[in-house]
């Protein structure tokens, strides 16, 4: 089963599709185009990395070409034999006040909502509230996302730079709003920062999935702790690699996670910066870091379990299971 709990749409834009948007809104092509613009040539660091992902930014600020990316988004990952897909993402990047924020996520529900219709494949958005954004600006992507639960907005997440931004306490109300509409909450933590950064992402700000939380399995305690509380972790191993959290793929820490009982996930986080889409991380797990289908079946039952989704989906995708 393929189920993608950790992807980026900023990270889906198709090169075409940014070629082609760009010339409609004046955005200048880079040197090179767009898919050497957006694409990585191998691992390198998060700066380097994030920068590729920024790329797309400039698009979000129209509304029909967020729409467009995100319908795309899905189509893409329903062609490759997704069964289920959550797409986070940063709506206060590409607004200027709330009200532009609740356009930009009504548009990029939208575009799901279209394409989840017109291939089958189920899909839910995840809003995120990043960590250099200010606590003002977070409260109001929260009151946004409580705004659209229901209506395509299935959890909440905090993204950024763990080193430069590691304070999670100013964050607290705005995941408590979300919290209050229902909304599953996850939290980029343990990328960069050591590994109880992603215990105080649970206690402080009710995650209970953990994005990436790499350096987890750097901190015996944490991961004693991770492996006792049921938290899920998020892995994405292409990306863990290219970010530089880990040396090699072969050094990703999926192995140690499951080997002390912690529950895992799958997601590809940014597949065309990394040109590692979801089958292509599941089949790093198998070939690479040595998960036997039993351990592929571990994991497609707790995602199926972790996902943000109603219940009827959920039991949809349970049935399949063996």
């Amino acid at each position: 089963m393929l189920i993608d709990l950790h992807s980026h749409l900023e990270g889906r834009i198709r090169p075409q599709t940014a070629a082609e948007l760009a010339a409609g809104l004046g955005v200048p092509e880079p040197e090179g185009g767009w898919e050497r613009a957006i694409q990585l040539d191998g691992p390198a660091d998060l700066t380097v990395y994030l920068a590729k992902v920024a790329v797309s930014y400039p698009f979000f600020r129209s509304l029909d070409a967020a729409r467009r990316i995100a319908r795309e988004a899905v189509e893409d990952a329903a062609a490759d034999g997704l069964d289920y897909l959550e797409l986070r993402f940063g709506p206060a990047t590409h607004a200027a006040d709330e009200s532009g924020i609740d356009a930009v996520i009504s548009a990029v529900a939208e575009g799901m909502r279209e394409a989840s219709a017109a291939t089958g494949m189920p899909s839910g958005a995840v809003v995120a509230a990043l960590r250099h954004h200010d606590a003002q600006t977070n409260l109001a992507v929260a009151r946004a996302a409580a705004r659209f639960a229901g209506a395509g907005v299935v959890g909440f997440d905090l993204a950024g730079d763990e080193l430069l931004y590691p304070e999670l306490a100013p964050h607290r109300d705005a995941f408590a709003i979300a919290r209050a509409a229902g909304l599953g909450i996850t939290c980029h933590a343990a990328e960069a920062a050591p590994g109880p950064a992603a215990r105080e992402a649970a206690e402080v700000l009710g995650a209970t999935r953990i994005g990436h939380g790499a350096h987890i399995a750097d901190d015996p305690e944490t991961l004693a702790w991770a492996s006792d509380s049921g938290i899920v972790v998020e892995v994405c191993p292409t990306s863990n690699w290219y970010t530089g959290a880990i040396p090699s793929l072969a050094q990703h820490p999926a192995p140690r996670f499951r080997d002390a009982g912690v529950r895992l996930v799958l997601g590809d986080d940014n597949p065309l910066q990394t040109r590692s889409g979801l089958r292509a991380e599941r089949e790093t797990l198998a070939t690479v870091l040595g998960f036997s289908p039993d351990d592929l079946l571990a994991l497609d039952r707790v995602s199926v379990e972790a996902a943000f989704l109603e219940p009827s989906t959920r039991s949809a995708l349970a049935a399949r299971l063996p």
